[in-house]
């Protein structure tokens, strides 16, 4: 895309200048959690008793759904309803449709789904039509339907385009993976995001369980202690969340046990930037 026509794009979509930043960062807990696969348990009520249990471990924390993600948006939302605690979460989700009235209907169910009046983040999911959903997002926004907008991504095949829409200066969040097996985000959607202030929640935290199969069976090196490591989830999720430019991690889990594991990464000691290097070699010779 050339400069003529981002700027005529811009102008379309009656984006913010980028004068307009620096932005306010919004303050979340370093871990969140992500809904996907995890929390698509339908009416099954055996399957839903741990997911209740996850979410009562959160205190302020991201917990992020998307329609794509089959009963997922349903579930958390009658739990999280059921707990009372909807003052308690930072509730996100996504619109991945095509057509403006499309992408009405879909965050309108979405709304109905979590049963929130206001939502704390709406997201394009992986950029799906874009231009015509950020039109809706930045309507609901200044009607307080909406808190925060962003665009979320899970390749590094689509950073280029993210990297353009980021530039646009509509968007306070982008979501995009980042972890020790995918570090592209480094390069430049990190860097542009603590230039321009834009929150960043990480997505693909353990790379679909691959860092998991790597480390099975290996030790975790004898100083991980001294940063308050006590697991490779805190591990990985410690190296991540310890980048300056990002806000917080959103690994998936069902699993009570696991969610205090991961929570457990958002405290205590964080690596500066020679620490992260060691953590990062470390693994790497694994």
């Amino acid at each position: 895309m050339d400069s003529r026509r981002r700027s005529i794009l811009a102008a379309g979509l009656g984006l913010y200048a980028q004068s307009v930043f620096p932005q306010q960062r919004v303050k979340l807990p370093k871990i969140g959690l992500g809904t996907w696969q995890t929390f698509d348990a339908g009416n099954d009520s055996a399957a839903r008793a741990p997911l209740r249990e996850v979410l009562e471990l959160l205190d302020g924390n991201v917990v992020d759904s998307s329609p794509m993600y089959g009963s997922s948006e349903s579930v958390a939302g009658d739990l999280i309803a059921d707990l009372g605690m909807r003052d308690k979460l930072f509730i996100a989700t996504k619109v991945w449709t095509r057509g403006r009235e499309e992408g009405i209907r879909q965050m309108e169910t979405s709304f109905q789904r979590l049963r929130v009046k206001v939502m704390d983040l709406m997201q394009v999911h992986n950029l799906s039509d874009v231009a015509t959903q950020t039109k809706t997002m930045q309507a609901w926004q200044e009607q307080g339907r909406i808190r925060h907008i962003g665009i979320t991504h899970y390749t590094a095949s689509a950073y280029d385009e993210v990297e353009r829409w980021m530039k646009t200066g509509a968007y306070e969040f982008v979501q995009i993976n980042y972890s020790l097996a995918e570090r592209d985000a480094e390069k430049r959607l990190l860097p542009l995001a603590a230039e321009r202030r834009m929150s960043v929640i990480i997505n693909r935290p353990f790379a679909e369980g691959s860092l998991f199969r790597r480390a099975k069976g290996k030790p975790l090196p004898s100083w991980a202690a001294e940063l308050g490591i006590a697991s490779w989830a805190q591990y990985l999720l410690k190296w991540i969340v310890s980048h300056p430019a990002v806000t917080c991690a959103i690994p998936g889990t069902g699993r009570p046990e696991h969610m205090r594991d991961n929570l457990a990464a958002g405290r205590g000691p964080f690596p500066d930037a020679a620490a992260r290097k060691r953590m990062a070699d470390y693994f790497a010779s694994l």
